[in-house]
């Protein structure tokens, strides 16, 4: 009989099938035919294939996924909005961590770029202008220039590597679309370069890797490519962002290669980079105009400068704008002067289009953070908002006898205004109004940041006392929260025990343990309170004999690690007041380190040296030699040992509750806190 048909099956529901796209090349849009730019182009130079190292196959399908969905709304709103790019000009900030090439990079990329004539005379490290800058070494402000290449216009934002200076960095990076960061070839990430990368990708910022000073002969390339592409993938970077350019340069030499081994004559790899990598400017060129201060400057002819990137629109000169900020509280205004940054200075201009970074004269009530709008369509544009500080100090006027000799402003009327007045420009800082009317509370993101608002404050003819740095803490659920800190010690291996025993001495717990170069030094990570920070930099100097080196960076918030001794002496303190003399000091430094040579004024509470034993001890050190009838041979030689030469940062570090620091333009003193020795 013939076989029986089969039963016949209803057909399949239509499945929903999902496609996950894992590789971030396959879903590059094609560049448009018609343009023949070099910008318009997508960044086509990779990482070496085998530096390269991909995430788990999850992880890249979901990012992939979200990415995707992020992609799909920006072009959306860039429809309704008609945003358009301009091609002419890029905007980058250059960040790193402290001492890793920055301000050199900038100084060559200005010398081929025929900023400065042939003949010209130029300084190093050309944009630290300022002094203390240049005494230190650091930078500590950050600040705007430009280059063109190729007929397209380059704002550049050198930025400072300190940790105590981040607030700088966070302000500026609005008004760029991407950033060089910027890596020593031996180091390798530091601290504060994931912080300061961390910033960047929170404002979906294009990075290109520059590895630097690979001149050096102990470059390790291949590590630090690595190290940095691990550091993208812990601070959750998208897969395109994880697609990074690396270009490795010498900026002392002013060369840059995409090749350690192939090096060209020039940074001409480097600008090829930028114009290839970083992103156009969006903007908005017919919608209401906006610019979002970033900073300020003052002139004594023009005023108040406000700095920043116009987002949309058209500024003239002469034009009536409206100054407004998120909460609604406008105020009209008249853009007297108007400048571009083109090479090394400002440039008078009638009109700046969007996209470009300008300063602006004519308000001299601007603060940062507000927006200068059309006047009669335009809207804020959100405030710029930093981290908080952690550390707070006591500012109070001079008491000590001798006030008023060498300061120009001793009141504190004097005092509060000064202080006040630099809130306007660092914002990571808060000042408010202490127990008594005299005393004032001052916040920063460190001893350094709080250090060279003093400096400062002393070149300018101040006088005024401080007193030692305590931490913020923070109570959340009735717990007490302390601040802690990354400290990063690079340091040489025979001197290695004893700077383990010093920050175990702090609370400190470590966190990691590595090599550090060929050079036979070990770099040490510890998570530690930041009340075990307070002074530790001189004693690790002196446990290592000056070799070692110390990074710190905030971290969080944690459980209270429970008391802390940061200094085992005591101090040796003037009995009177009266001059120095040699016949006392013979006597006196046989008790432990001085701080005064003979023929100094002192006076009661000063302290005058180091005491070898636990324990203040008041000694005489004015006391002078009897003058009798009998007269010996031979006069008896003094010899005296070199007193210590303590300097405003070491003099912070080393007072302790129940001291305080008096600050003049010409000495610095320490003394016992009258207030708190009357208490006790």
């Amino acid at each position: 009989p013939p076989a029986a048909a089969p039963p016949t099956s209803p057909p399949p529901a239509p499945m929903q099938t999902l496609t996950l796209r894992t590789a971030p090349s396959a879903r590059r849009p094609e560049p448009p035919a018609s343009s023949a730019h070099l910008g318009a182009a997508p960044c086509l130079l990779r990482l070496p294939r085998s530096l390269r190292r991909r995430r788990p196959r999850s992880l890249r399908a979901t990012a992939s996924l979200d990415q995707e969905v992020k992609e799909v709304a920006p072009a959306t709103s860039a429809e309704k909005s008609n945003q358009t790019t301009r091609r002419d000009v890029r905007n980058i900030a250059i960040v790193a961590h402290v001492d890793h090439g920055k301000t050199t990079l900038v100084d060559s990329m200005l010398r081929q770029a025929k900023v400065f004539r042939d003949n010209q005379v130029v300084q190093e490290r050309i944009m630290d202008s300022n002094d203390l800058e240049r005494e230190r070494g650091i930078t500590i402000l950050s600040k705007n220039t430009s280059i063109t290449y190729k007929g397209t216009k380059i704002n550049i934002i050198d930025t400072p590597g300190h940790s105590d200076f981040g607030g700088e960095v966070e302000r500026v990076l609005n008004m760029v679309e991407g950033v060089l960061l910027v890596v020593d070839s031996v180091e390798g990430p530091m601290p504060q370069t994931r912080f300061v990368l961390k910033k960047a990708l929170e404002f979906g910022h294009a990075v290109v890797v520059v590895v630097n000073k690979i001149d050096r002969p102990s470059a390790r390339p291949e590590f630090v490519v690595n190290s940095t592409f691990e550091l993208f993938i812990e601070l959750n970077a998208s897969d395109e962002q994880c697609d990074f350019q690396t270009v490795y340069a010498s900026g002392i030499k002013g060369k840059a290669g995409l090749s350690p081994d192939n090096l060209g004559d020039d940074l001409g790899p480097l600008f090829e980079a930028i114009l290839r990598c970083i992103p156009e400017p969006r903007i908005e060129k017919d919608g209401a105009m906006q610019m979002l201060v970033s900073n300020t400057e003052y002139d004594e002819h023009k005023g108040r400068i406000a700095i920043g990137r116009l987002h949309a629109g058209e500024l003239q000169r002469g034009m009536e704008v409206k100054v407004c900020t998120p909460d609604d509280a406008c105020r009209t205004g008249k853009i007297s002067e108007l400048f571009v940054y083109q090479n090394f200075g400002r440039v008078p201009v009638e009109t700046v289009s969007a996209g470009d970074i300008c300063a602006v004269c004519g308000m001299n009530d601007i603060m940062i953070g507000e927006t200068i709008a059309d006047k009669v369509t335009g809207t804020p544009l959100p405030t710029i908002k930093v981290e908080e500080p952690t550390v707070r100090m006591s500012f109070s006027i001079n008491t000590s006898p001798f006030v008023g000799r060498e300061g120009k402003y001793v009141t504190s009327r004097n005092l509060r205004d000064r202080l006040y007045r630099e809130l306007e420009r660092n914002l990571a800082m808060k000042v408010e109004d202490g127990e008594t009317a005299d005393t004032f509370l001052v916040s920063g993101r460190g001893t350094l940041h709080l250090t060279i608002l003093i400096e400062n404050m002393r070149r300018e003819g101040y006088e005024f006392m401080i007193g030692p740095p305590k931490v913020i803490n923070k109570t959340v659920d009735g717990k007490l929260l302390e601040p802690y800190e990354i400290a990063a010690v690079e340091v040489p291996e025979e001197y290695m025990g004893s700077v383990v025993e010093l920050l175990g001495k702090r609370r400190g717990i470590m966190v990691d343990m590595e090599a550090s170069g060929p050079e036979g030094t070990t770099l040490l990570k510890y998570k530690i309170p930041t009340r075990g920070l307070i002074g530790l930099r001189n004693a690790i100097l002196t446990a290592s004999r000056g070799r070692a080196i110390l990074n710190t960076i905030f971290d969080s918030y944690g459980s209270w690690a429970g008391d802390l001794s940061s200094r085992d002496q005591g101090s040796l303190v003037a009995f009177e007041d009266g001059t120095t003399t040699s016949y006392a000091l013979l006597s006196a430094q046989e008790r432990g380190l001085m701080f005064v040579s003979p023929g100094q004024d002192v006076y009661k509470g000063q302290i005058v040296g180091i005491h070898q034993r636990p324990g203040d001890l008041a000694l005489n050190v004015c006391k002078k030699k009897a003058a009798t009838n009998v007269r010996s041979n031979k006069e008896t030689t003094v010899v005296l040992d070199e007193p210590l030469s303590y300097s405003l940062d070491d003099c912070i570090e080393y007072i302790q509750e129940d001291e305080i620091v008096e600050v003049t333009p010409q000495s610095i003193r320490m003394c016992k806190n009258p207030k708190i020795s009357k208490k006790k």
